[in-house]
């Protein structure tokens, strides 16, 4: 056992609080919906990046490469200045959705270069300019762009030319779990030397100025040989219990900066401050000379240290800091053995790594690097989330007694029994700075591999009755919580249950099991009354997460009138079924009283995949026997029904669903045997097209399957055709075919078209965010690559396809999803000419030593060449290529036949088994 898996010991049993303090600040605050108290819900516009320094915000903060403790109460990042921008530099910069061509968009580079789950060693890299940052030129040049144009760029502008740029690399090391060390190497790359103003900022969250008679913080000044202090104290009652008062030692005897984090309506609203002091009075001293913006008497709720360092062409400069709760008149240097803390826990991060990371990904150090930035990505991305909706819409005027109508202007204004204040898993802490349900699941797939414990925390807090609506739904996000997401939450409470299960000799976790099961219940029957329209178990649901891959907005009443019935919504539903089967199979094992619930999702299973292809030659099903494919079916008012024939990743999703049972699972529940036996005899016609546990595969396995072996073929002859879905960096969301021939649709002089386009779309439907018109993504990717090792398992050597289609190669299906995985690693690792394909033509990320090994982990990727499109950060489930790598580095074919199915649930967990890695 590692030290860094002690410590998550420690942390689970309460023993030692290691997660107390981590990178729980927000990258953007502002342009938030929880920020948003405008009469129209233009969150974006309501709270800009402009305010941002001088605004206090209600429900969080943010900086740069900041740490926060647990609830946020008091928080430390940096700010910089170069001496020429008109702004310190204390957050990220981007662009509104408003702003940009391709929406919203994050316009500086900075790197999650390295963490541990505890946070007991971490590392950050942002790149800052030494000329004036180029604000309004990315505005307005990004504003002339149309969506066919690509995004202008911050290297675009010329303002990295000549390496005239610092380096500023963050690491935070913790001697203990509320000490922490803060190591600033501030690198200078230009060819002169050059000035650079470092002020790492302490503050307190406001949480004073909302509450009638709320307690203020404070801080104050202190000193000792050679290193000034800022004290942090909260007076507040509510606010002790939750955090100590801690001190900040700035080594060096800099000069200390005060103020309040308070707003300044003077600048803002020409209005009356609460205080002389406020939030940019720290900018505006450094800024603009203004000494009358800080407090003389050193005392405040926000303060920095102000460094002013000449870093030499060429040279480092190394500022180190200390936020601990021992007080400053001890007379021991607070920064002895700290250069020691630093190489101890990196050290340690690195003995984390090599025990999770496969020997032959350790043979491979650009294999290697990727998946531990990718993990470490996730890592950082962990935020605290503060959002009581009782309150927020109290504070909109609204509330349970409004009448409907005035509900309908206020966003999320039927869950006022929600009430986030937690730490929770970001798809991205800049774009997407606040929790997606069915992303949250894809990071706890990939997150189980560094924490279980987290991850099953995660899952937890989803089911949970302050999250949880009372009518069952899953939150979605906080744009709008009532939209509907993928069911993927089974899915992955039952992979992390089995990885725990393996790790820990054949003992599952049943209390975490049975309490995601019994909110899951509530939460499938949700989707069986509020997205089965006629009760014939074919489902909608709007637009699932695949943002309007079809020919109409799904999120919208269509031009048509009447409904689609979604193949993508149906496959889900079987999906969510055959999870909750599953899960009901393990406890009946531990506890008979669960094998209603075997019988009851058996038949839901049967009932919905039977849906999907009904028997005769219907033209209204959603299985096309001409094309071998799944499509949406449009249902007219006048009672016409056709198949809408888009060939894209809303008729590949079928083949996800799939569940397999070793060979003695049924012998071992005879009732729940002879019931599905009775129902089968009832109900023959729903067999017909699925494939039945009926017949054993390889080591006796049993598999329930949507698509029947035919089936299975010919889906799998598109999916694997490089003209149509099987993209050399992965499967595409949009078959290629429809570049040549799009699918068209003509309603009353008016076309509807779906073209196949493997980078941005150029289509307004959804805010212009209809991105699944060709780009690989990795959480399908992931799911498709999981579903063929479990196909595979099945099958074993006998079912070979070709691969690529028309290749006249034969391979297994484990091999296949070897190939599938080997294309999407194949993204991010340097090829034979050492360019990375996410990097695209950027020639600085392609060539540069100091950038080409910073990766990138963006929310998609070009369909043709593989390069990085949209969020730049969004290691949330891009991060699933982590476990893909340490998958293919780990598992053989033959494996799988020695194993139980619970070893295909730790594809890529930490830990192999005992024999095999020891």
């Amino acid at each position: 056992m590692t030290k860094e898996q002690r410590r998550l010991n420690e942390a689970r049993t309460k023993e030692h609080a290691w997660k107390k303090w981590g990178p729980y600040l927000s990258e953007r605050q502002w342009g938030t919906v929880r920020e948003d108290y405008s009469e129209d819900g233009n969150a974006w516009d309501y709270f800009t990046h402009d305010q941002a320094r001088s605004r206090a915000y209600r429900w969080g903060e943010d900086g740069l490469a900041g740490i926060s403790d647990d609830h946020q109460v008091l928080c430390f990042a940096l700010a910089l200045w170069n001496g020429k921008d008109p702004i310190l530099k204390e957050r990220l910069f981007g662009l509104t959705n408003s702003q940009g061509n391709h929406g919203e968009d994050v316009k500086e580079y900075y790197f999650y270069l390295d963490s541990t789950p505890t946070h007991s060693y971490m590392k950050y890299l942002y790149k800052y300019p030494q000329a004036a940052y180029p604000y309004w030129d990315l505005i307005e040049t990004n504003r002339q762009r149309g969506r066919h144009a690509l995004e202008y760029e911050l290297l675009d502008t010329g303002i990295f030319n000549e390496d005239r740029y610092f380096d500023v690399f963050v690491e935070y090391a913790k001697a203990g779990p509320d000490d922490l060390g803060i190591r600033i190497s501030i690198a200078n790359r230009g060819p002169e030397e050059s000035t650079l103003h470092l002020l790492p900022t302490l503050w307190f969250r406001n949480t004073w100025s909302w509450e009638e008679g709320a307690a203020k913080p404070i801080m104050a000044a202190g000193q000792m040989e050679g290193v000034s202090v800022i004290s942090a104290h909260h007076t507040d009652p509510l606010f002790q219990e939750s955090l100590a008062d801690y001190n900040l030692y700035c080594e060096g005897a800099p000069p200390l900066l005060f103020t309040e984090n308070e707003t300044n309506n003077a600048r803002l609203f020409g209005g009356k401050n609460a205080s002389p002091y406020v939030k940019d009075g720290i900018n505006d001293i450094v800024v603009s000379g203004d000494t009358q913006a800080v407090n003389p008497a050193k005392q405040g709720t926000k303060a920095s240290p102000h460094y002013i360092l000449n870093i030499g062409s060429g040279k480092t400069q190394i500022v180190r800091l200390r936020l601990s709760r021992s007080l400053p008149d001890k007379a021991e240097s607070p920064f002895k053995a700290f250069d020691e803390v630093f190489t101890e826990r990196r050290q340690e991060a690195d003995e984390f790594y090599d025990s999770i990371i496969p020997p032959s990904v350790k043979a491979d150090p650009d294999r290697a690097l990727v998946m531990r930035q990718a993990l470490a990505g996730m890592l950082w991305s962990k935020q605290y989330f503060y959002y009581d909706l009782n309150k927020w819409l109290k504070e909109h005027h609204v509330g349970p007694w409004s009448p409907p109508e005035a509900r309908k202007k206020v966003r999320n204004s039927e869950w006022f029994h929600m009430e986030n204040d937690d730490i929770i898993s970001m798809p991205d802490k800049w774009e997407y700075p606040w929790y997606a349900a069915w992303d949250l699941a894809f990071h706890m797939l990939a997150f189980q591999s560094v924490d279980s414990d987290f991850s099953k925390s995660q899952l937890d807090l989803m089911l949970r009755n302050d999250y949880l609506h009372p009518n069952g739904q899953l939150p979605a996000y906080e744009w709008n919580f009532g939209d509907v997401n993928p069911p993927v939450h089974a899915y992955a409470t039952m992979q992390i249950y089995l990885t725990d299960k393996e790790r820990n000799d054949g003992e599952g976790d049943h209390e975490f099991l049975i309490y995601a099961f019994s909110k899951l219940l509530i939460n499938f029957t949700w989707w069986l009354n509020r997205k089965d329209r006629t009760g014939n178990n074919v489902f909608e649901g709007g637009f699932l997460g695949l943002d309007n891959i079809g020919v109409f907005d799904r999120s919208s009443p269509l031009p048509t009138g009447g409904y689609l019935e979604q193949a993508d919504g149906t496959a889900w539903m079987v999906f969510f079924s055959q999870q909750m089967l599953r899960i009901a199979v393990e406890l009946a094992l531990f506890n008979p009283l669960y094998e209603e619930f075997v019988i009851k999702f058996f038949e839901h299973t049967m009932w919905i995949s039977g849906a999907m292809d009904r028997m005769g030659e219907h033209l209204d099903k959603m299985w096309d026997e001409e094309d071998g494919f799944f499509y949406d079916v449009l249902r007219l008012p006048d009672g016409q029904a056709f198949r809408l024939k888009v060939r894209s990743m809303v008729g590949l999703l079928p083949l996800a669903a799939v569940v397999i049972f070793e060979e003695d699972v049924l012998e071992k529940l005879p009732a729940s045997r002879k019931r599905i036996r009775e129902f089968m005899q009832r109900h023959p016609e729903l067999a017909a097209n699925l494939h039945m546990p009926a017949t054993p595969g390889l080591a006796g396995r049993r598999m329930l399957a949507t698509v029947n072996e035919e089936k299975l073929r010919r889906i799998l002859a598109r999916m694997l055709d490089e003209n149509e879905f099987f993209g050399p960096h992965g499967i595409r969301a949009l078959s290629r075919c429809h570049l040549e021939h799009p699918f068209v649709f003509g309603l009353s002089g008016q076309e509807y078209r779906v073209s196949y386009l493997p980078g941005d779309s150029d289509s307004g439907m959804f805010g212009g965010n209809s991105n699944w018109r060709g780009p690989v993504w990795m959480p399908v990717n992931f799911l498709l690559y999981l579903s063929l090792l479990r196909l595979g398992a099945y099958y074993g050597d006998t079912f070979k396809v070709e691969c690529p289609t028309g290749s006249g190669k034969l391979l297994s299906l484990f091999e296949v999803a070897h190939e599938l995985a080997e294309r999407l690693i194949g993204t991010f690792v340097r090829g034979e000419s050492g360019r990375r394909p996410v990097f695209g033509g950027t020639e600085k990320f392609q060539t540069d030593p100091l950038w080409r090994d910073n990766i990138l982990f963006y929310e998609y990727f070009h369909g043709d060449s593989g390069a990085g499109i949209g969020a730049s950060h969004q290691t949330g489930w891009t991060g699933c290529i982590a476990r893909i790598i340490q998958s293919n580095g780990r598992f053989t074919a033959d494996m799988l036949g020695e194993k139980g199915i619970e070893r295909l649930a730790i594809l890529m967990g930490q830990e192999q088994s005992d024999s095999d890695e020891r």
